[in-house]
């Protein structure tokens, strides 16, 4: 029961570092006109985001006891 209940715990304090990540501050700094390879930065910024929640929630899930 302990460890469903920190699982939990970690997955919804993932949550709020995904809105805090998405929010409007964060994004405005970079929506800028730069670009990284051709992409611009604000794309790279919510992709590696996006990819590192992603991973961050597999971590939390498949970790055992």
């Amino acid at each position: 029961m302990r460890t469903s209940n920190t699982k939990k715990q970690r997955l919804i304090a993932l949550f709020f570092l995904g809105c805090l990540f998405f929010n409007y501050p964060l994004l405005s700094l970079f929506n800028a006109p730069h670009a990284i390879l051709g992409i611009p930065l604000l794309y790279v910024y919510v992709f590696f985001v996006w990819i590192c929640l992603i991973g961050l929630t597999i971590i939390i899930v498949e970790r055992s006891g």
